[in-house]
């Protein structure tokens, strides 16, 4: 398969309708039942990939629970639906009820029915929204249904604590909506100055049982897994999620400019079976080996032709080619080499850094950056968040 250059998402024409909907701060009571839809749409962390993360609450005049639901693994039925049969299942009736969102209802036939329909039908008097649904057959077309049907209909404000905790839950499916990539998170385990491995590429461990535990569900939230064919020929990793009860494995990107993928490695072997299969996607820059690729493959492996500049894969033009494939957070654990590519082009949204209180000394860094002469020419993070995973250090930094 080929990696085309060329537009980053499709565009769809909208359908404007001019019901209005209301943007406003949550009251005490709003703040309570979206907050219990995100925690129900925390349960969704591993499982929704690629559809977005939502929880919903149904409740009565006077506040009680009428039913609750999340979204299920994709091909299954959104938060909407599921809070609806809990409601049934509960023996209430929803007529009148407020639905509490924490995204937008979905207004388009995609693997599922319109959940703006679905509770139209129902008899919901009122749906209130954390955020706005980025998707372009959404993108308020959810909520202008709904009100053309009667119901009341009311979005927070972008900027309140809830709408923002609801997008950032769904960082990745806002950045595929929005621009087209995937959101890149690199993960980095490094001593405290700075070093990933010793100089003979000694690396296991440098941070602390708890914080690889930790390294694998943050793994286990991402559509995708990325490395370098580097890190294949001298660790040959399995590269999936380990220790931990999640319901998907996410897939495998691996570059590999010259096609150089050994048909042993193990992460060959981690693709599954059934409708949640991992796929491995192979992003090469040369059209040689065509019994390398034959046999690849036939052991359902995808070769995808990317080809940039000097012989190497083009690092965007994969991401765009991955937002195609509904990846939206990629995760990757490459060396410092990729690690450093990835950084000079900007192509780093996010840094997953743990830090092993421990110094050692020369070795490998890192990101294989180029010497620089002025601090101001240095890439500018800033701290999103910072805590203690063990006796180790977790960083989260975004471009500054």
């Amino acid at each position: 398969m080929q990696c085309l250059p060329g537009l980053a998402y499709p565009c769809h024409d909208l359908l404007h309708l001019s019901f209005a909907v209301t943007h406003s701060n949550p009251t005490p009571q709003a703040d309570l039942a979206l907050q219990s839809a995100l925690n129900l749409a925390r349960q969704a962390l591993w499982l929704t990939s690629p559809n977005p993360r939502v929880g919903c609450m149904i409740t009565s005049a006077n506040g009680t629970v009428l039913g609750q639901g999340h979204t299920q693994r994709a091909g299954g039925s959104h938060a909407e639906i599921m809070a609806l049969r809990d409601a049934t299942a509960r023996g209430h009736s929803v007529h009148g009820a407020t639905a509490w969102v924490t995204l937008e209802p979905c207004a388009h036939q995609g693997r599922t029915g319109p959940c703006c329909d679905a509770l139209a039908a129902a008899g919901i008097r009122r749906v209130v929204a954390a955020v706005t649904d980025p998707n372009p057959k959404v993108a308020g077309q959810g909520m202008a249904r709904l009100a053309a049907a009667g119901v009341q209909t009311e979005i927070l404000d972008a900027n309140s604590d809830i709408a923002v905790a609801a997008r950032e839950l769904n960082i990745g499916f806002f950045n595929r909506m929005e621009r087209g990539l995937p959101w890149v998170r690199m993960k980095i385990a490094a001593s405290l100055d700075g070093q990933t491995a010793l100089q003979n590429g000694q690396s296991q461990w440098i941070t602390s049982p708890t914080a690889r535990t930790d390294g694998h569900a943050w793994r286990a939230r991402a559509c995708a897994i990325l490395t370098g064919i580097g890190t294949v020929l001298e660790d040959n990793p399995l590269l999936n999620v380990r220790g931990l009860n999640t319901p998907r494995q996410p897939h495998l990107v691996v570059v590999d400019s010259r096609l150089n993928m050994p048909l042993n490695a193990k992460l060959l072997d981690t693709q599954g079976t059934g409708d949640q299969a991992r796929q491995i996607w192979i992003y090469t820059a040369t059209t040689e080996h065509p019994d390398k690729r034959a046999a690849l493959s036939a052991r359902g492996v995808t070769v995808i032709d990317c080809a940039g500049p000097g012989g190497k894969v083009d690092l965007s033009a994969m991401l765009r080619d991955l937002a195609r494939r509904e990846i939206n957070e990629l995760h990757v654990e490459a060396g410092h080499k990729l690690n450093g590519s990835f950084i000079r082009e900007g192509l780093v949204d996010e840094f997953l850094i743990y830090l092993a209180p421990q110094l050692l000394g020369s070795g490998q860094g890192m990101a294989n950056l180029p010497v620089m002469t002025a601090l101001s020419d240095s890439v500018k993070l800033a701290f999103h968040t910072v805590d203690r995973v063990g006796p180790d250090l977790r960083l989260l930094l975004r471009r500054a």
